[in-house]
């Protein structure tokens, strides 16, 4: 479920379906947030335009980037955002956190620029080292993450941590292609 480059389903001597968490992502936000008319949908760098622009085009709301300025490898100097978030909800979107360095600098940035609330969607909760610590101390609503990485202990030290249940994609994606199904229609759609 949305893999980090789609060439890795290169590495594959089977058939590959990368799938992924978009539409639950969307009727998560839909359900969850009330304000979600009045967001931006940001992603924490340039390498998630494309993800973020289909979710803000979906929801009908603007979009943003954070643009990381860097030193040198690994090293962070400033963050930059393009774009707009201005007594708005922001929605961080990204495939993974790990150090959660990115994401809670991110929202730092977020509530400076004038955003009301700021929540995290990620696919992957890798959350190793100080990330817990850091989502604990960050000016989150939420964090919320799909369970492709059981999340349970984690949640126990986090509060902020909520988990979006992905099981049935993957239920349906084995039924479909044990049936000889189409599986692209989970590309766009939550199963019941």
């Amino acid at each position: 479920m949305d893999l980090h480059a789609s060439q890795i389903q290169g590495f594959f001597d089977i058939p590959v379906d990368n799938l992924y968490a978009e539409p639950t992502v969307l009727k998560w936000i839909r359900e969850n947030i009330s304000e979600w008319r009045n967001c931006t949908i940001v992603s924490p760098d340039a390498g998630g335009a494309k993800r973020v622009t289909s979710i803000a085009d979906r929801l009908n709301v603007d979009f943003a980037l954070i643009h990381k300025e860097r030193k040198k490898a690994n090293e962070v100097d400033r963050m930059v955002l393009v774009g707009d978030v201005k007594d708005r909800v922001a929605i961080l979107v990204d495939d993974m956190a790990d150090t959660c360095g990115t994401i809670c600098h991110a929202a730092d940035k977020l509530l400076s620029a004038g955003a009301t609330r700021v929540y995290a969607i990620l696919t992957h909760g890798i959350f190793s080292g100080p990330a817990i610590s850091r989502i604990n101390n960050a000016c989150f609503e939420a964090v919320v993450v799909t369970n492709t990485i059981p999340q349970e202990d984690k949640m126990k030290h986090c509060s902020k941590i909520q988990v979006i249940d992905i099981s049935m994609i993957l239920a349906e994606a084995i039924r479909r292609t044990h049936n000889g199904e189409s599986v692209s229609y989970l590309f766009s759609h939550v199963p019941l």
